[in-house]
This record gives C-alpha cells, sequence and structure tokens, in this order.
C-alpha cells in the first residue's frame, strides 16, 4: 500500500493527485496520494518531523519548498545537487533521498513531441528564456544529454551566468538580455519559455516577440494555464511548431513515480484528459 503525496503552498489545486492515482490505477498497485499543505507561517521543521512519523513512501515537493527540503533530506542524487532544487522524495529504508524530475520530465515530453530534434542534438541551436528554477533544472537537463550550444536570455544577467555554469565541457553557452535574444531568434532550433509570464490572470503577456522567429523553430513554453499561452499563438500564427507545458507536468510525475515504484506506466490518452481538465478551467 504505497503512501504517496505532495507539499507546498498552495496546493489545493494542485493536479498531482489525479495523474499519480491514474499512474497507481496503470501499475495495479495499491495507495493513496494526498496533498499536504504547509502555510509559510507554519514551523517546517516541526512539519518535517510529522512527515517524517507517516513513514510514507515518497512524496513530490513544490513551490515554496525546494530548496527549504534540502536539509531535511539524508542524501541528493547528481541530479538534484548540482539543480540545488528538489521536487522529489523516497523513503528509502527510513532514509529521505531527494530528486529532481523536472529537467528530465521536460525533456521527456519534447522528445515524446519531437523526436526528430533530438537525432542531431550538437547542430541544435537552442534558447532558453528565464533564469529561475525551471530554466535551471531544464538547462541542466539539455547539457547533460547532448545539446552543446543552450543560449540563456533573462531580464537580469546574474540569474543567467549562474545557470551557465552549469554547463558540461562541450557546452557552448551566451548569456543574452531579452532584447538581443529578440533581435537573434532567426539563430535557433527551439525556443523555451520557463518564467511564468503569460499565465492566468495575465494572459495577453508574453516575455518576448517573435517577429524574427524562423518557422522552422519549435517554440515551447512550460505555462499550462492557460494551455495556449500568448506566447505560443503567436508562435504558431507565425507558422512555428509549438509545445504545450501540460506534458512537462505529466512526464516529470512520470518519472519520479518510477523512482518510487520502480515501475514505469505509459502515459496512454492521459495527455489528452489532462488537456481537457485544463481547458475547462
Amino acid at each position: 500500500m504505497y503512501q504517496l503525496g505532495l507539499i507546498g503552498y498552495p496546493i489545493g489545486h494542485s493536479l498531482s493527485p489525479w495523474i499519480h492515482e491514474h499512474f497507481l490505477k496503470k501499475a495495479n498497485l495499491k495507495g493513496t496520494y494526498s496533498i499536504m499543505e504547509i502555510a509559510p507561517e507554519a514551523n517546517f521543521s516541526v512539519e518535517m518531523e510529522r512527515l517524517k512519523q507517516k513513514g510514507m513512501n515518497g512524496f513530490n515537493i513544490t513551490v515554496p519548498y525546494k530548496q527549504t527540503i534540502i536539509p531535511y533530506l539524508d542524501h541528493l542524487d547528481d541530479n538534484a545537487q548540482n539543480i540545488g532544487a528538489v521536487n522529489t522524495v523516497v523513503n528509502k529504508d527510513g532514509k529521505w533521498i531527494g530528486y529532481n524530475t523536472d529537467g528530465i520530465g521536460y525533456l521527456r515530453s519534447l522528445e515524446g513531441a519531437y523526436p526528430e530534434l533530438f537525432a542531431n542534438k550538437p547542430q541544435r541551436r537552442v534558447l532558453l528564456l528565464g533564469a529561475g528554477g525551471a530554466a535551471r533544472g531544464i538547462y541542466y537537463a539539455l547539457v547533460t544529454s547532448g545539446f552543446t550550444h543552450v543560449d540563456i536570455a533573462n531580464r537580469t544577467v546574474n540569474g543567467a551566468l549562474a545557470i551557465a555554469e552549469l554547463k558540461a565541457e562541450s557546452t557552448q553557452s551566451a548569456v543574452l538580455s531579452l532584447q538581443e535574444a529578440e533581435k537573434n531568434l532567426a539563430s535557433y532550433d527551439l525556443i523555451i519559455q520557463t518564467t511564468s509570464v503569460g499565465m492566468k490572470p495575465h494572459i495577453d503577456q508574453a516575455i518576448i516577440s517573435l517577429d524574427h522567429l524562423k518557422h522552422t523553430s519549435i517554440v515551447s513554453d512550460i505555462v499550462y494555464q492557460p494551455l495556449e499561452t500568448a506566447f505560443l499563438k503567436e508562435a504558431q500564427n507565425l507558422g512555428a511548431r509549438v509545445h504545450f507545458g501540460h506534458t512537462m507536468l505529466l512526464y516529470q510525475a512520470q518519472y519520479a513515480f518510477e523512482i518510487w515504484t520502480n515501475q514505469q506506466v505509459s502515459l496512454g490518452d492521459m495527455d489528452d484528459q489532462l488537456k481537457s481538465i485544463l481547458e475547462g478551467r
């Protein structure tokens, strides 16, 4: 009987229970996935002690606790160590082991949609927009999987420079302003929007203009509320291919489920089901 769950705040509308209950059913496993909100004013140490007493098999962590959780863990895998954030914990013989499934989940979702992009990774030019936690995880996954040219554009240079320090020996990474990125869009095969710009209720906002986009590019946005952001709409209007953010949600959850259960479940039609749920919100 698996005991799984999610900590964060606010998380009352999280789709993680829906996703993991489907995974449990697909894997023919019995278990529960519960929401455990921890308000910012709560004593986090006390809450962690309570959680340890429950003896859960594993849990996810979302904002604002992806860094806060780290001192309470017994070990970090290399991915989480380098990214500096944890979104998944597994209980192994009473020890809490921290992982980060965001970047790997993102790459799985991208490869599922556009496998041809991965056929010649060293030749692909990638632009990452934003320098927050999501950008850090995605950047690390890109450069460790064989993408060798990944530039980062952000409003402030320092955040982007900190991410570029994660690059592999073979990686070329330029740090750009958003204005420079706009002017040079035609040189990129993949553009990834990693910030919250365009999220509900600010659905008309976009981080940059795509006027200089080449029509063969793939444009990706990790925002999934709304499903089709202003950024993706503009890309489609210019003839580019797009990649929706809700698929990252599914694939990072799939990887977390593997960590907990050692079972890989297929997503089947969960992509379409989740899309329908989000469109109805």
